[in-house]
């Protein structure tokens, strides 16, 4: 069976409040889906995966520095992760915080490994993915769930 990975970091807990919806709804298409904080997060899980969505809180208009660890170290797998679908969500304190730029940071990372990436034209209006500011209100959890099914679609059609 197809399977996404979500990988996230969450300080506060908004932004895995957002990752498990996203697991919800990738869930409801049909793929397996493993929900993983980024720091439990091997290279391996990245090779495995079909999908990757990677969300994170914006700090300074980018992701925090665990993430981008996670990322950086990521090279050691360049190339295995070419053609596999990716997509990115965020959640900041503010409106103005950075949160397209944050997602380009993690949207910029997956397209150097070649992967595929979905945005998010329909609900958020982040358009490049899902974006919370503050706690995700019921509004902003039912677009995390439809981003995942969307992502969960994307896989599928393919794989």
């Amino acid at each position: 069976m197809l399977e996404v990975l979500v990988v996230y970091y969450s300080r506060t807990g908004n932004t895995e409040e957002m990752a498990k919806a996203i697991g919800d709804g990738l869930g409801n298409v049909g793929v397996d889906v493993r929900v993983k904080k980024v720091e439990e997060t091997t290279l391996d899980d990245l090779k495995t995966a079909d999908g990757v969505v990677l969300g994170a809180p914006t700090y300074f208009g980018s992701m925090p520095s665990v993430m981008k660890e996670f990322v950086d170290r990521s090279i050691k797998v360049r190339g295995k992760l070419e053609g596999k679908v990716g997509a990115a969500f965020t959640s900041s304190k503010i409106i103005s915080g950075g949160n397209e730029t944050t997602l380009i940071s993690m949207i910029e990372a997956m397209l150097c490994h070649g992967m595929v990436i979905i945005g998010d034209p329909i609900k958020a209006g982040g358009h490049y993915g899902v974006v919370s500011i503050g706690k995700p209100d019921d509004e902003t959890l039912e677009a995390c769930r439809e981003f995942g099914r969307r992502v969960g679609e994307l896989v599928k059609k393919l794989g």
